[in-house]
């Protein structure tokens, strides 16, 4: 067959098109909140992600949208903020937002091949179909044990089995070893097939339980592992202010929750799964380097959420606290100057930048702002307030104060982050707060107000 000249332009000049544009590897750590060695934790050994930070743009204030898996990730791959009938419990993006493109989507529209491994969307099948180019692919039960019949005995008085184990075995002995190994080998064939693509890299580590291999828990001396120097409530907090239970569906090894020898398991727990987590991130991006295509892929590293390591005695997200909300957040972009940006900044922002970044335009559904100028710009100001929301709970966070405020109106949290950077005393009753209060008020009627557009 002839193709007419004009035809056969065309073709050309949408193939230039598409080689030239920018992969994106975009690399999703489960339960990770910033106590990494680049933010600041010398105790945590994190030296790939350092070094991706080092090459990137470190974003020191990031927030998640919802600090929970489910909600968190729906905001984030829509762009869209939530509200109290969108992205609550256990929801999913087909149901609570079905006319709203995800990110993946629209790359795959944008002519990218768009790949998932592991865990990005909470639900492996939600708006599977339309985002991804293959179906997304996950490996065996994350909560898996080396040891089943030990899980077995356990999970007869629990909902799950033990909370921690370290066998001495190979990194793809466990699901996130798999997953690194299976993204490996798509980048070698993506390599191969020479069109842009967006690929997905969920690992669930360091989420609970805590399994790791052997040699990562021994990078840690457990005696020396620095707990929680705030293990009290904090002071004036309303009752509805709760840590997570999730911790307590998992057998905890007879240990009394509140005992140093707990907060020092589950604190070494965290810090192994971390290290594991980061050994195999180094993994996939020294392959992406050894196949030439580091040059011209967007990385981007983020946690869906915050975690409590012991402080105010909780584990795990699901407040509205700093802790819970704070996320790390790393974008390097080829050709842009590595740098740390502390502007504000949210996960539902990241597809509209993504998009920009590519030169795709973002579907009209999408809430979040787009913050390349931040890449050339560190020190921008961009959000007044960073926005989160928990059930009941709608929150707010500036530069020096973190506001809750409870459904009804008869309960609210104000933390003076510059005075009392752990969260440990709540002066939403304190006079002297009163115009900081007041200011928080508009900013979250404004930030929800944005959300119900």
């Amino acid at each position: 067959m002839i193709l007419k000249p004009f035809i056969l332009t065309l073709i050309l000049l949408a193939t230039a098109a598409g080689a030239g544009r920018p992969n994106v590897l975009f690399i999703a750590i489960d339960d990770l909140r910033p106590e990494l060695g680049c933010y600041g934790a010398p105790q945590v050994k994190t030296p790939h992600i350092d070094q991706l930070a080092a090459s990137g743009m470190r974003f020191e204030r990031a927030y998640c949208q919802v600090p929970i898996c489910m909600g968190s990730r729906a905001s984030l791959m829509t762009g869209m903020l939530p509200t109290s009938k969108r992205f609550v419990g256990n929801c999913r993006m087909d149901v609570d937002v079905p006319g709203a493109m995800t990110m993946p989507e629209a790359f795959r529209k944008a002519g990218y091949t768009t790949l998932s491994n592991g865990k990005i969307y909470h639900a492996l099948d939600d708006a599977a179909d339309r985002s991804w180019s293959e179906p997304p692919w996950i490996t065996r039960n994350n909560m898996r044990s080396f040891d089943p019949e030990t899980t077995r005995r356990l999970s007869k008085t629990k909902q799950r089995g033990r909370i921690y184990e370290f066998p001495d075995v190979a990194d793809d002995a466990y699901p996130d070893g798999e997953i690194a190994q299976k993204t490996i080998k798509d980048l070698q064939r993506l390599k191969q097939a020479g069109k842009p693509f967006f690929l997905a890299c969920g690992f669930f580590k360091p989420h609970m339980p805590f399994y790791a291999p052997k040699r990562y828990w021994d990078l840690y001396s457990r005696d020396s592992i620095q707990l929680a120097t705030n293990r009290q409530r904090p002071s004036n907090a309303p009752e509805q202010l709760k840590g997570s239970s999730e911790f307590r569906s998992y057998h905890l090894a007879d240990l009394d929750p509140n005992s140093d020898e707990f907060h020092r398991i589950m604190r070494h727990g965290y810090l192994a799964c971390t290290s594991y987590a980061d050994k195999l991130t180094g993994d996939v991006l020294a392959e992406l380097q050894r196949l030439g295509l580091a040059d011209n892929t967007i990385v981007v590293l983020w946690g869906d959420h915050g975690w409590h390591l012991g402080e105010h005695n909780f584990w795990g997200k699901h407040n509205t606290m700093h802790l819970a909300t704070r996320v790390p957040l790393i974008v390097r972009v080829p050709g842009k100057k590595p740098g740390v940006s502390r502007s504000l900044v949210e996960t539902s922002d990241i597809f509209p930048s993504l998009c920009a970044l590519a030169g795709i335009a973002p579907p009209p559904t999408v809430q979040g702002r787009n913050f390349s100028a931040l890449l050339d710009d560190p020190d921008k100001p961009f959000h007044e307030a960073a926005y989160s929301r928990f059930l009941n709970a709608d929150a707010v966070i500036t530069d020096r104060f973190s506001y809750t405020r409870y459904a009804g109106g008869k309960s609210e949290m104000l933390y003076d982050l510059s005075k009392d950077p752990q969260e440990n005393h709540n002066v939403a009753g304190d006079p002297k707060y009163v115009g900081a209060i007041a200011t928080m008020k508009k900013l979250l009627k404004k930030r929800q107000a944005e959300a119900m557009n």
